[in-house]
């Protein structure tokens, strides 16, 4: 079900979405469909720039932002971010075998990036409600407690993009058309 929400050009936009939709280009060369779908919102559309922008910022390495990122969108069945950030870590060059694991929801095969995972899937499935055992098991993979609440930044960012993504419906952008990605693909209860 389409709800007719325009996927607007940087012209079309609303005034106060413009300059979001104009960083967005110059960051990644063109304004994806879902920021300029989202920028029906000039609130929406630069709450989730920033935050992108933010979560960039954490000590996390590409590879685990990624990691955190394409669990919630497996998660929540969001295939446009999982085409989206399959491009994203092809061109950040996060190993091949963590992007496919991520896709199918496998296990990583690196111990720590699987309790990053692992710990993602908890936040996401439990609304943030990790018992003291879930955390404490995190932690003494080698991650702290700024980690603990970066996956709660990540988790917050994915809601702002996978749950807009499904009320809007926007088209794959034709960059991200080759990396199509489908609920079928993964793997259940993984």
């Amino acid at each position: 079900m389409k709800n007719n929400f325009k996927i607007h050009t940087i012209e079309s936009a609303p005034e106060a979405s413009k300059p979001t939709l104009q960083a967005a280009k110059k960051k990644m060369g063109f304004v994806p469909n879902l920021m300029a779908t989202m920028s029906e919102s000039p609130v929406m559309v630069e709450s989730y720039l920033a935050l992108m922008g933010l979560f960039d910022k954490s000590r996390l390495s590409e590879t685990e932002r990624q990691i955190i990122l394409m669990t919630n969108n497996r998660l929540n069945g969001c295939t446009y971010c999982m085409a989206a950030h399959t491009a994203v870590s092809k061109m950040a060059k996060v190993d091949e075998g963590v992007i496919k694991a991520l896709r199918s929801g496998s296990p990583l095969n690196d111990p720590k990036l699987e309790a990053l995972r692992k710990f993602a899937i908890i936040i996401n499935e439990t609304r943030g409600w990790a018992t003291d055992k879930q955390v404490e098991e995190f932690l003494a993979a080698g991650y702290t407690k700024e980690t603990v609440l970066e996956v709660i930044v990540g988790t917050g960012l994915k809601v702002l993009s996978n749950y807009s993504t499904h009320v809007a419906e926007p088209d794959l952008d034709k960059a991200f058309v080759p990396l199509a990605w489908s609920e079928n693909m993964a793997i259940v209860g993984a």
